[in-house]
């Protein structure tokens, strides 16, 4: 029997054992709804990969049963995969204002906006997809307009947090709706779906205003520019930022194309209040004192093209940090991106700037917008969950967070610690693992998603490491014998005009090994690319110890 066909199925494609590319979906039977649909940024071993997407293979073979995707917030790791998943499967798509705001600039981008249906929902909405129906619930998290989702289905309640703190004095509204988390709750939920970024941080997560009072103390004791760096989605905190440029009578500049389109955005919908002629052009910072300039801009996390690893490096067009200037970083690293931030940090530091960064007490510049400890145990202790799925964290996480639940009294084998591509199944009310699914990464490269698989990253790969070798060989077509001295072209393996005794060895043996093929050998291209690579390979790596890529290519005349 297809797993399909029976029972009530949830299944994530993208989020757990991992941060970032948050996906999952339920299905009853013959529909199907789709929450999330995000993306993460590759790692060092995945060279030229622009983006990293969910494998959404079982979506595409089961098309006709997808009815909706339901997007919870607007962070990039809930949103960045859309224009993707969309360019192959057209289906309505349903958020929040901010969260369609922020996605429209993703779909025009991308030329989708025409075509794509697009609902924006609410706290009051609900959404009806075939046999499952949802409702919604407000959250805290550090963008405004989150959602929690209440799923209705015939094998009972499911509840998806969605990224979320209990912050009760929050930078903007709303607050969380406790009510109403404990009215679904009382109704009863058969099962959870619940963040767990911060499982191993004890105690409660503080306040984002907490870092609007660091800021504004930052900006009164500057004495010249500051330079301030956060995630552009973080819309609280970037009206924290417009505020205390307000308060201390500093213009504000902009720098990075995704900040720039998030604060229009957000500013068109009424999410950020800036007031006229506090916003100029990099350019215009020139006219106004030092001491009346601030700049926000992207590259919290060290990301080499951004605006901040650009300042940092003094190769910005269009402004500079001089001595004496503060940069503020207004963000915690995501796991994985710590050299790269810590090497901004240092030549920030080498120009000469008073950089603050991290989350202490004293000079905190960022507070996470995930729950901690305490903040996923109300979670559970509000919705009272038959069972639990631990979801959004590295595995780890997911553990600390069954011990949690444990705390709380959900039972041990009602917690499921699942892998992208492993479903659980509800049937007449009881929970188990079901069939695996297709679930992995698809890479963005270019303009192409799917396109570079294993063997195109592994030479990726080889080329970083040891280089490549290009062997020219030009032969007669008619006897079959060398007509010219082969050529050797190296990239990246050796400096040619430093090696110049090793490459002639190469040619030498190129042409020995050429002039040792039998007249039927020569007569094969394969063989004589084959013979040529093995022979080169071995002689290069007894000199060099190093396996470049061997490329031989030959010519017929």
């Amino acid at each position: 029997m297809k797993p399909t066909e029976r029972g009530l199925l949830i299944a994530a494609l993208g989020g757990v054992n991992e941060i970032g590319k948050n996906m999952y979906f339920i299905q009853y039977k013959d529909d199907i709804v789709v929450i999330d649909c995000g993306s993460k940024f590759p790692t060092e071993n995945l060279p030229g990969i622009d983006l990293i997407v969910p494998d959404i293979t079982y979506l595409l073979d089961n098309k006709e049963k997808v009815r909706a995707l339901i997007v919870t917030h607007g962070h990039e790791d809930h949103i960045g995969g859309i224009p993707y998943l969309l360019k192959q499967l057209n289906l309505p798509v349903y958020g929040s204002k901010l969260t369609l705001g922020l996605i429209k600039i993703k779909l025009k981008e991308h030329g989708l906006l025409r075509e794509a249906e697009l609902h924006t929902i609410n706290a009051d909405s609900a959404v009806e997809a075939g046999q499952i129906s949802a409702s919604f619930f407000s959250i805290n998290h550090s963008i405004p307009d989150c959602l929690g989702i209440c799923f209705q289905t015939p094998e009972g309640t499911v509840v998806h947090t969605g990224d979320f703190k209990f912050d009760m004095s929050p930078v903007s509204g709303p607050y969380p709706d406790l009510h109403r988390m404990a009215e679904i709750g009382k109704q009863g939920v058969k099962v959870l779906l619940s963040e767990s970024t911060n499982a191993e941080r004890p105690g409660f997560t503080p306040s984002e205003r907490q870092v609007g009072e660091h800021l504004l103390d930052a900006f009164i004791r500057a004495k010249q520019q500051v330079f301030i760096s956060t995630f552009a989605s973080n819309v609280n905190r970037v009206q924290q930022v417009i505020d205390a440029a307000v308060e201390t009578g500093r213009k504000l500049a902009l720098l990075g194309r995704s900040m720039v389109n998030v604060v229009n955005v957000s500013m068109e919908l009424g999410y950020l209040q800036i007031p006229e002629g506090l916003i100029i052009e990099p350019e215009e910072s020139e006219r106004y004192p030092a001491d009346k300039i601030a700049v926000l801009c992207t590259g919290s996390q060290g990301e080499p093209m951004a605006a901040l690893s650009r300042l940092a490096s003094s190769k910005h067009p269009k402004i500079e940090i001089l001595p004496g200037d503060t940069v503020i970083i207004a963000a915690g690293p995501i796991p994985g991106n710590e050299r790269n931030l810590a090497h901004v940090i240092d030549n920030l530091y080498v120009l000469g700037a008073k950089v603050i960064y991290g989350s202490g007490s004293s000079t905190g510049m960022h507070v996470s917008g995930h729950g901690s400890q305490e903040e996923l145990k109300l979670m559970l202790t509000l919705m009272k969950p038959e069972y639990l799925i631990p979801v959004h964290g590295e595995f780890r996480m997911l553990y600390q967070h069954r011990l949690l639940a444990e705390s709380v009294g959900v039972q041990s084998d009602n917690v499921f610690i699942v892998n992208n591509g492993e479903t659980v199944r509800i049937e007449h009310g009881q929970a188990s693992l079901g069939p695996k699914i297709p679930a992995g990464n698809s890479f963005v490269d270019g303009l192409g998603i799917g396109e570079v698989g294993n063997i195109v990253l592994r030479d990726r790969r080889h080329l970083s490491s040891d280089g490549m070798i290009i062997i020219v060989t030009t032969l007669s077509k008619s006897e079959k014998t060398m007509l010219a001295d082969p050529e050797v072209i190296s990239r990246g393996f050796v400096f040619v005009k430093e090696s110049e005794e090793l490459m002639n060895q190469i040619r030498e043996l190129v042409l020995s090994t050429m002039n040792g093929l039998n007249e039927a050998e020569r007569s094969q291209w394969n063989d004589i690319k084959q013979t040529l690579k093995d022979n080169i390979g071995r002689f290069i790596y007894s000199q060099t110890k190093k396996r470049p890529m061997i490329l031989p290519i030959v010519i017929e005349v």
